[in-house]
């Protein structure tokens, strides 16, 4: 391989990329579906993507968006991620970053309906549906709706038991501290407080009491010895259930019902992200005239939690290559495919300045 990314359309320069050791990113100039089907089967870790939107915008060069209907919009894209579905292991996960359109004031639900697909019709696992909150949204003039702030990022996994380092994503943890001799939670709530909780019951009888002393003793024991961040304690008639208060909907609410107490334990590593993301679109990153907000941070928790380190990513709609940048300054080997030279060349441009 050479010093710097190069544009490559052949299969040799694919299979010598996947086999070597070299983490800059392999650039591949060509639509989509034709390049995929030079790919080896069963060789990518991770595929994390944002496709060009349907009838939003045009690009440096045709494809994909332009169809003439959302419906082969929907088609094209399923293909292109069916062919993504083979070339993935096994343990691999394709996340979909994917806008929706209007056409005459119809909102037309475009990222469902290709979620939908891939699960009804390809067999592929959904396993998240997140939210990305662009904290501050696009000018829109429209006086008969509210402004679009927000799209989709959607997690497939291939199989059941795919590849997932979920401690790689967890946040610093709120802890709970040990002040006088007791056990304090982050949210200011002491083991001395539950104990008296416990004690005055009138909905726990004397034996749930004594189990729930024990319990609370072992929890209080584990967060001295740092193997929790925190706990939280729900007991019968004192907190309401966490979810549901339906046995029959509810694991919480049953053990609640059987024994009078659960406790809420939080990882020493810290809690994993949740499924809204409030990251700010990017205008600002070296684009060269490419439009689509794509921003850097969106990449990180896909990658990390879902490539392994020694991994390979791929972006079958890579544009200026945000995807890639991140993926090789996280460690990661990666691909990515567009139909755009002038794209490319960005592409290549950006991940040149780290070497």
């Amino acid at each position: 391989m050479s010093s710097t990314a190069q544009v490559y359309a052949h299969p040799s320069a694919i299979q010598e990329y996947f086999s070597g050791a070299c983490l800059r990113p392999l650039f591949l100039q060509g639509d989509s579906l034709s390049v995929l089907t030079s790919f080896p089967s069963s060789t990518i870790d991770c595929c994390m993507t944002s496709p060009p939107y349907w009838g939003h915008r045009e690009y440096k060069a045709a494809g994909i968006g332009q169809e003439d209907s959302f419906h082969d919009y929907v088609r094209s894209l399923c293909r292109i991620l069916l062919e993504v579905k083979r070339v993935l292991k096994p343990t691999g996960s394709l996340w979909l970053n994917i806008g929706d359109s209007y056409e005459s004031k119809q909102l037309l639900g475009i990222p469902w309906r290709v979620a939908l697909h891939l699960t009804d019709q390809q067999g592929w696992i959904l396993r998240n549906s997140v939210i990305w909150h662009k904290v501050k949204g696009g000018p829109d003039n429209a006086a008969d709706k509210l402004r679009n702030v927000h799209e989709p990022v959607f997690h497939f996994a291939k199989s059941q038991k795919y590849y997932y380092d979920v401690d790689a994503i967890r946040s610093t943890p709120q802890t709970a501290k040990v002040i006088n001799g007791a056990v304090v939670s982050a949210t200011g709530v002491s083991g001395v407080r539950y104990k008296r909780q416990i004690e005055l019951s009138t909905a726990l009888s004397d034996s749930e009491k004594q189990a729930a002393l024990l319990a609370l003793e072992q929890m209080l024991l584990e967060i001295r010895a740092r193997k929790l961040a925190d706990f939280r304690m729900i007991i019968r008639g004192q907190q309401r259930t966490t979810h549901s208060d339906s046995e029959h909907v509810s694991g919480r609410a049953k053990e609640l019902a059987e024994r009078g107490f659960y406790f809420l334990r939080y990882h020493p590593d810290g809690s994993k992200p949740k499924d809204v993301w409030d990251i700010i679109p990017e205008d600002t990153q070296n684009r060269d005239g490419h439009y689509a907000p794509y921003p850097e941070d969106l990449c990180k928790i896909p990658i990390l939690a879902t490539c392994p380190p020694d991994g390979i990513v791929l972006d079958p709609f890579c544009g200026t290559g945000t995807t890639n940048l991140v993926a090789f300054r996280l460690g990661r080997k990666s691909v990515g495919i567009d139909i755009s030279a002038e794209y490319l060349r960005s592409a290549q441009g950006r991940c040149h300045l780290l070497i």
